[in-house]
């Protein structure tokens, strides 16, 4: 990041997924760093930015603290003040034009709680009355900083662009983004839940149930696990998961231990163990689900995308039976290669990727072991496996070879690639397509079991 008054640039220097340092370099002297952050053992930082007059840079920190806060910085003397901290980790902060608005961001329990702050008196600006439920983000404030401008979805809305007078008011909408041919009362809410793993760890996750459904009419399910590892999956709007719900299948989307937004020590819980207890909760995901009344236990089925997609692969192959089909959407098969093969731009991840998941030249026995594609022949539920053609993290070697391997058994595997796609969808007309892929395979792998 660059100052205002562009005299202070701030720099990350990361030594693993836990432990990082904030720097400056004063552009106006001989450009020497300044280590801002000094501590002991393992911490983690960001910045957020510089305030409008360039006198302080605010920071996020985890020292002393189980999730992240922010603090302010002194450019003249480099003391710090906690200014912003709750149970949950502070995600941004950032200032009006003039510095008189603060806007901070706490990750609270998956949904987004922005506080706008007049900094001159400390009091919170009380948001219009008539917002409706969801997650607000994304707010600006005018030049003149009477209006600010930001964004609201939820589980049943797209995001759209409000407004509304600082000075407090009604606020207005500007947009209405959702598909006039979809009936918002077709749409499900998501209920943030906790289950039990199998060592007692209690695991968070977001429940979606189609509206239909009850004890006399259960529904199938899948089990969703996030990208990463240390994503997570959040309340808002998502079209695959309304599009499967619609369609009548649950969804848990899980936060297994490794998640991010629960804390230091649950964010470090799955270092080195990833295939191992991830995986455990992500099955005891699928427990949870026999336990809800209104879902067909005998019909589960799990599926993700990235990291996502390896823990499909990984409980396909080491746990056979958990799950009654796999859903690997340019997902990781092979460690060892995936980490020998770190592109350039990840550079200075590199060392952050191999204390969570491993140093391939001193791991590989271990990292072997953990590859779905090494233990192919284990695998006997239906898969259908999704793959970029230009992903550059995850190579279409892995799914193709894991393709091969999985059909060499006899065991049923569909497998659809985009050639004009990346790692992840970018363009709308194949997202669409994946998600008519999803539904179909489960309809006929998951849905029409006998």
């Amino acid at each position: 990041g660059v100052s205002p008054d562009e005299r202070w640039v701030s720099l990350v220097q990361k030594h693993s997924n836990a432990d990082d340092d904030l720097f400056l370099a004063d552009l106006d002297g001989d450009g020497a760093l300044t280590h801002i952050t000094p501590h002991e053992g393992q911490r983690s930082h960001r910045f957020f930015g510089f305030t409008p007059d360039s006198t302080e840079v605010w920071i996020g920190s985890d020292e002393g603290e189980e999730f992240m806060a922010a603090f302010s910085v002194d450019l003249d003397t480099l003391a710090s003040t906690k200014e912003v901290a709750a149970d949950w980790d502070v995600w941004f902060v950032n200032f009006s034009e003039t510095g008189r608005w603060r806007v901070a961001g706490v990750n609270a329990d998956a949904v987004t709680e922005v506080t706008v702050t007049d900094t001159t008196t400390g009091e919170a600006l009380e948001m219009p009355a008539n917002l409706p439920e969801g997650e607000v983000y994304g707010v600006r404030l005018s030049r003149d900083e009477s209006m600010m401008s930001f964004f609201v979805d939820s589980d049943t809305a797209p995001p759209n662009l409000w407004v509304a007078p600082t000075g407090g008011g009604t606020a207005t909408r500007l947009t209405d983004t959702l598909n006039p041919d979809i009936d918002p009362a077709d749409l499900v809410e998501g209920q943030v839940v906790r289950y039990e793993s199998f060592d007692g760890l209690e695991i968070p996750a977001i429940l979606y149930v189609p509206k239909d459904a009850s004890a006399e009419a259960p529904v199938p399910a899948v089990v969703f696990v996030h990208g990463g590892p240390g994503g997570q999956s959040r309340k808002g709007w998502g079209p695959m998961t309304q599009h499967l719900v619609n369609n009548g299948y649950a969804v848990l989307a899980v936060n297994n231990r490794g998640s991010s937004g629960y804390g230091r020590t649950f964010f470090h819980m799955d270092d080195l163990k990833h295939g191992d207890v991830d995986l455990q909760d992500c099955i005891w995901g699928r427990t949870y689900l026999d336990s809800l009344p209104a879902v067909d236990g005998s019909r589960v089925g799990i599926m993700g995308g990235s990291y996502g997609g390896y823990m499909v692969a990984a409980a396909l192959a080491f746990a056979p039976e958990a799950f009654e089909v796999g859903i690997d959407i340019f997902g990781v098969t092979n460690w060892v290669r995936t980490l020998e093969s770190i592109p350039p731009w990840w550079e200075a991840y590199r060392e952050g990727l191999y204390a969570e998941l491993g140093n391939p030249a001193t791991d590989k026995e271990r990292l072997t072991a953990i590859s779905p594609l090494f233990h192919a022949e284990n695998i006997e539920r239906p898969l259908l496996v999704v793959q970029g053609a230009n992903d550059p993290r995850v190579l279409q070697v892995e799914s193709d070879e894991l393709v091969e391997a999985v059909r060499a058994s006899g065991v049923p595997v569909e497998y659809v690639v985009f050639d004009d796609e990346g790692h992840g969808f970018r363009k709308r007309v194949n997202r669409i397509e994946a998600s008519e892929a999803y539904l179909q395979f489960l309809d006929t792998y998951l849905r029409a079991m006998p």
